[in-house]
């Protein structure tokens, strides 16, 4: 296994740690550029405040990341057709790398996806499917095809989404040079929070660090917050959220995460906790966001801005402590 300083000496892209990713074709596998994704400084929010602006990836949003290495390499293992469901970013990811492989694959959104997501989308030659709802009637539309459609590339439903999305633990790790003391991260499906997780484990395993581990913070909408409630609640599992509001924060409106066991775990593991925001709070902060830093980012980083400074302002955060903020999304994606 490379050294750290190896690693970071190799051309940035999230396949510079090839040997941690499970693509045969190691450092050649087809790649759009993804990973190595800025982590700015955001001065005009604190002393201590970091963003990790994950709309500079290929499609403007951090599911390029899991797609990368997912569709690479479902078709190293034979994969020709794929579906999934998504809010949006998910399929104009899948639809670019399916593009790159010269493989097909089926969109189910809700019909309220952004029109510049579901044109990315068939710009790619993907097929989509509009369903009335939210990604969970999208999910049932697919499971009603037959199976011409091929393997699903669902959060979670296949193993390798989350290899990409460790990535982004393992740039923060090499661009600070240690870990900060706390992640916001807006939770939908949750691979990213899963993913970075099991990277925390894989680092201490190759003795870059010790036991100690970032507080994550799972950041949702309070329009569907099946996460934060489990939390609050000390659950073990997150009851699906029935009847799931509208809100800006497409990423956000997920009623059932198959992954909310290991994400209510990597929270509780981290001493970390879960917050959900209002649509007033997650709009300023995403203007606020914009304004005093100069990211134009997603209502999804907003909604991280927002429940930082409520944990600040309660207490939970000092001024001091050094914190990283996702921004997973691109503004114009959701226009």
């Amino acid at each position: 296994m490379p050294s750290l300083a190896q690693v970071v000496s190799r051309p940035p892209g999230q396949f510079r740690f090839h040997e941690l990713l499970p693509t045969s074709t190691g450092p050649d596998t087809p790649s759009l550029g993804e990973g190595a994704t800025p982590l700015l400084r955001a001065a005009g929010l604190g002393p201590s405040v970091w963003v990790k602006d994950e709309a500079q990836n290929p499609t403007g949003s951090f599911k390029a990341r899991g797609m990368a290495v997912a569709v690479a390499r479902n078709v190293e293992l034979g994969g020709k057709k794929f579906h999934l469901p998504s809010n949006g970013n998910a399929g104009a990811a899948a639809a670019a790398y399916a593009a790159l492989h010269g493989v097909e694959v089926t969109v189910a959104v809700p019909a309220n996806t952004p029109e510049a997501l579901v044109a990315m989308i068939e710009l790619c030659a993907a097929r989509v499917i509009r369903v009335e709802g939210t990604i969970a009637d999208a999910s049932a539309a697919l499971a009603e095809q037959d199976d011409t459609l091929g393997f699903s590339l669902a959060t979670l439903g296949e193993p390798y989404r989350v290899e990409g999305k460790k990535i982004m633990a393992y740039e923060i790790f090499w661009d600070l040079g240690h870990l900060p003391d706390a992640i916001f991260y807006p939770t939908g499906g949750g691979t990213g929070l899963v993913g970075m997780a099991k990277a925390f484990e894989e680092m201490e395993e190759l003795g870059w660090i010790g036991p100690e581990r970032p507080r994550m913070v799972a950041v949702q909408s309070v329009e569907c917050a099946p996460i934060v409630r489990a939390f609050h609640a000390g659950a073990a599992h997150a009851e699906p959220w029935r009847d799931a509001g509208e809100t800006s924060a497409y990423g956000l409106r997920v009623p059932s995460a198959i992954g909310d066991r290991l994400m209510l775990s990597a929270l509780r593991a981290t001493a970390g906790t879960a917050i959900a925001v209002s649509e007033d709070e997650l709009v300023d902060g995403t203007s606020r966001l914009a304004s005093r830093t100069g990211i134009v980012g997603s209502p999804e980083g907003g909604a991280c801005l927002a429940g930082y400074e409520r944990l600040l302002a309660e207490g939970w955060l000092s001024p001091q402590d050094e914190v990283v903020l996702f921004n997973t999304g691109a503004a114009a994606n959701y226009r």
